[in-house]
């Protein structure tokens, strides 16, 4: 009678396709979700450029020395009679001198990429520990490898991440754990001994242990963005 009216809509062999692909790209991005929940990539560790290690040795052994920086090689005929009986190569080896603490620095400041990088050379860290300095707050991101005879999760890698107010206010430091997480999920405070929130210093600061022996030697404390700072006492 008049004009025939176009079908709209999508025919029962394309939905079926629609759903199937749905269902394929779900399913993949879950098992990429899960693998990386359940394996997480290493870290990747930090490497500083030549200025940056030159600097980070500088500070080290000053740290080290307490006094000056490491002396030059001695040459035999100008070294003392207490040197010339060494063997060669060990112009450097420790020499008798007296204990001083004039001109000793009792700064100690390192950038965050500092603080990686010694991870990286002197522990077995590299690849499961990361620090992330912010403002006032020093966080970690842990991996740590599970057993494989432990139940469920033997053999796999677990992330956790940890967060630690570090500050220094009223001529005391404050630490203050701000919170610990596993796999992404925070853990209770009741699990944490209900330690979350509480300064440290202040809740144990008064007696005689760890905390009152460690603000009773610290001056000062800075944490920044990329930046730790801490002065101690005489």
């Amino acid at each position: 009678m008049g004009e025939q009216d176009t079908k709209k809509g999508f025919s029962g062999l394309q939905v079926l396709a629609i759903v199937i692909a749905t269902m394929a790209i779900t399913a993949l991005a879950g098992f990429f979700i899960l693998r990386a929940w359940l394996f997480p990539a290493p870290f990747r560790p930090v490497v500083l450029d030549r200025s940056e290690e030159q600097h980070l040795e500088q500070k080290l052994q000053r740290l080290e020395t307490m006094t000056e920086p490491r002396r030059p090689p001695v040459r035999p005929q100008e070294a003392p009679p207490a040197v010339r009986g060494q063997a060669p190569g060990e112009e450097n080896a420790l020499r008798p001198e007296p204990y001083s603490e004039a001109g000793a620095s009792r700064e100690i400041d390192f950038t965050e990429r500092e603080l990686n990088a010694l991870l990286a050379k002197n522990t077995n860290l590299a690849h499961r520990m990361a620090i992330d300095l912010s403002e006032n707050l020093v966080s970690a991101r842990l991996l740590i490898p599970v057993d494989p005879d432990f139940p469920v999760l033997g053999g796999k890698t677990i992330r956790v991440r940890a967060g630690v107010e570090l500050a220094f206010r009223d001529h005391r430091p404050v630490v203050r754990l701000r919170g610990v997480s596993i796999m992404g999920v925070p853990v209770p405070n009741a699990w944490l001994g209900n330690m979350k929130n509480i300064d440290l210093v202040r809740e144990f600061g008064t007696e005689h242990g760890f905390w009152k022996t460690f603000a009773d030697g610290v001056a000062s404390i800075t944490v920044r963005e990329g930046r730790l700072r801490i002065v101690l006492k005489e």
